[in-house]
């Protein structure tokens, strides 16, 4: 364990100091070094991609008979990084106190360091699946959609990433409940339905504001509506499972126990409306007649454009703007009742003191939601085991200052993967 850890802290200190910021990415360092280690370790490589910058990568293990094919699924790509407002650089890879510092360290390269750890352990000793393949994959862009990684992959080589199961980002550190240590499986997760809103008005000279109509003012009832009201509950299956496995009816009943946990909860159990993006007119001298505000819509599973029209009316009415959407994409998920849910959940009673696991619906997406779309058969869970970092301290540092994990969950993170393939695989 502790060699794993050691060996699994190295290569991720090596894929942080890969500045892979997307944009514009220029993943390929990262997807070469990577290569190269799976490649020697025995498995077949692939590095494709639209663009000679920007492959994804796809290494296969192939097994001793038919069977299933496992898919450890990661990205390499990471959001932007001001050192300036760092404790340490972002791209140092450091450890220091404890922990491994740096852009990526959360997400996702932790994940994409504790699989091929895990995979290169086993591959390294001589091991293969005794049934089915073992594919781990690293795709480019997932931080700004997919459409470079895994949209592309999907759509242009989908034979060489078809899994049966498949395991990426969503959840896994722990949170508290009711006196019990629960760990979340991302079961499911949130579409994106965003959209613009529109207004008119009549255009005049900025010196005269009353002899025009300015089209920016009415949005203020617009912003003023999201900011006060809020569409109703959508209570999707996935929502009721994991409510049901808290003990809970509804999420107020668990805001009466834990408010922070309520806190996660609430986004996915309803539809979302976050406006983040206004224009109006082109001069400061002119009234605009129009004005245009960007709305981040966000949908539980399943959820789709007329539920979308339906809510946004209960909140905004229906007179006085035009709603145009920019992006639709439905969310989806996988059943709880499989065989690779079973065993995450005894995995993590055994190595995490008796601990519980819960379906958990994620608020934003992941390339998951991609291979679930390509793939309708393959059960793709979000789970990364933390047993030191809480699921607040985790999500404070997403896409934050100070990026950093405990080197002591990357370890036992590792170890799950590889106790994963093996008992996957054979």
């Amino acid at each position: 364990m502790a060699d794993l850890q050691a060996e699994t802290t190295e290569l991720l200190g090596r894929l942080v100091r890969c500045r892979t910021v997307n944009p514009p990415g220029d993943e390929r360092s990262a997807q070469e070094l990577l290569g190269g280690l799976l490649r020697d370790a025995g498995f077949e490589v692939d590095l494709v991609g639209r663009t000679e910058p920007r492959p994804n990568l796809v290494a296969r293990l192939r097994g001793q008979a038919d069977g299933p094919v496992l898919c450890l699924l990661s990205h390499v790509d990471t959001v932007l990084a001001d050192p300036g407002e760092w404790t340490r650089d972002p791209w140092s890879g450091e450890v220091a106190d404890g922990f491994l510092w740096g852009r990526g360290a959360i997400d996702m390269k932790s994940q994409t360091a504790a699989e091929v750890g895990a995979a290169l352990s086993l591959a390294r000793a001589g091991w293969r699946p005794a049934r089915g393949d073992l594919l781990v994959v690293a795709t480019v862009d997932e931080e700004t959609g997919g459409a470079e990684g895994a949209v592309w992959l999907c759509e242009h080589h989908p034979d060489l990433v078809r899994c049966d199961e498949l395991v990426n980002e969503g959840a896994g550190a722990y949170f508290e409940y009711g006196g019990e240590r629960l760990h979340g499986v991302c079961t499911g997760e949130k579409g994106v339905f965003r959209f613009t809103l529109t207004t008119d008005g009549v255009a005049g000279h900025a010196s005269m504001p009353h002899l025009g109509d300015n089209a920016l003012l009415k949005l203020a009832p617009l912003l003023d509506a999201m900011r006060e009201r809020r569409p109703r509950r959508d209570v999707v299956p996935a929502v009721r499972e994991l409510l049901g496995a808290l003990g809970a009816e509804d999420v107020d009943a668990v805001r009466t126990t834990s408010p922070q946990l309520a806190a996660f909860l609430e986004p996915m159990t309803s539809v979302t409306f976050a406006p983040t993006m206004a224009s109006a007119s082109g001069k400061i001298n002119v009234i605009p007649s129009k004005a245009q505000l960007r709305v981040d819509c966000r949908t539980p599973p399943g959820m789709g454009r007329d539920d979308v029209l339906a809510r946004a009316r209960e909140v905004l009415g229906d007179n006085g703007y035009r709603l145009e959407f920019d992006e639709e994409v439905v969310g989806n998920g996988s059943p709880s009742d499989t065989e690779l849910f079973a065993f995450i959940a005894g995995w993590v009673a055994e190595h995490d003191d008796g601990a519980r696991t819960v379906p958990y619906v994620l608020p934003a997406f992941t390339d998951s939601r991609t291979f679930r779309d390509a793939f309708p058969e393959c059960v793709a869970y979000g789970f990364f085991p933390h047993r030191y970092m809480d699921l607040a301290t985790v999500a404070g540092l997403l896409h934050a200052k100070d990026e950093r994990i405990d080197v002591r969950d990357l370890g036992f993170a590792t170890a799950f993967f590889r106790d994963l393939i093996e008992d996957r695989l054979g």
